[in-house]
């Protein structure tokens, strides 16, 4: 499947939430938009236990809506409570979406995923929330598994903490529905993530 399909698909879905889904995504939305509001990134630290599948999807799938939307103030970034790896699943899961993937060397090897479409290139490995390449201060934690909200009960540096929880395709490893589990995060993250830049993107545009 090609991104550009794959973006069609989401944004087909984009409007089938639960009512109390779209009210956990506002948070995040109205941080975005008033920091662009103020001139100011909005730089967004997903946060997940080991940094290798919930927290890269989040931080991929919002660049990724960013770019589609031409919001050039929104920044994501993702870190765990512990350094492992990208779990190749997840990777996987992002190419079946569109993605173009070169991998790295090592235990923790560096994937760069791109998207030539919309000019989209973010390098992911497994961190820690508080490495030095992601936000000190100024930014919004996204707390994207319950295993490291609890971990975590203070994120310094964060002007904000959202808690936007799901559940762990780890559970379906080396089982005969680990593909379709994969499959259902991956775009369940990336639809959200659409409809919160859509919501910013709209908001922006209203005010030009």
């Amino acid at each position: 499947m090609s991104l550009n399909t794959y973006i069609n698909k989401i944004l087909k879905n984009e409007s089938g939430f639960e009512s109390n889904r779209v009210q956990q995504l506002e948070p995040l939305s109205f941080y975005i938009f008033n920091k662009i509001l103020k001139g100011e990134t909005a730089n967004l630290n997903f946060i997940c236990t080991h940094n290798s599948r919930r927290s890269q999807f989040g931080q991929i799938w919002l660049q990724m809506a960013a770019a589609y939307y031409n919001v050039e103030l929104a920044k994501a970034y993702s870190g765990g409570t512990a350094e492992t790896a990208f779990n190749p699943r997840a990777v996987a899961a992002l190419q079946r979406a569109g993605f173009a993937v070169k991998k790295g060397i090592g235990v923790n090897p560096k994937y760069e995923i791109s998207s030539d479409p919309h000019k989209l290139s973010v390098v992911s490995f497994s961190k820690k929330f508080d490495h030095r390449g992601n936000p000190k201060k100024d930014f919004c934690a996204v707390m994207t598994c319950s295993e490291a909200d609890e971990a975590c009960p203070v994120i310094f540096g964060a002007d904000v903490r959202v808690k936007l929880l799901y559940e762990d395709p780890k559970s379906a490893d080396g089982t005969d529905y680990e593909v379709n589990t994969y499959d259902e995060r991956c775009f369940q993250i990336a639809t959200e993530m659409f409809h919160v830049m859509k919501q910013v993107f709209t908001k922006l545009q209203k005010i030009k």
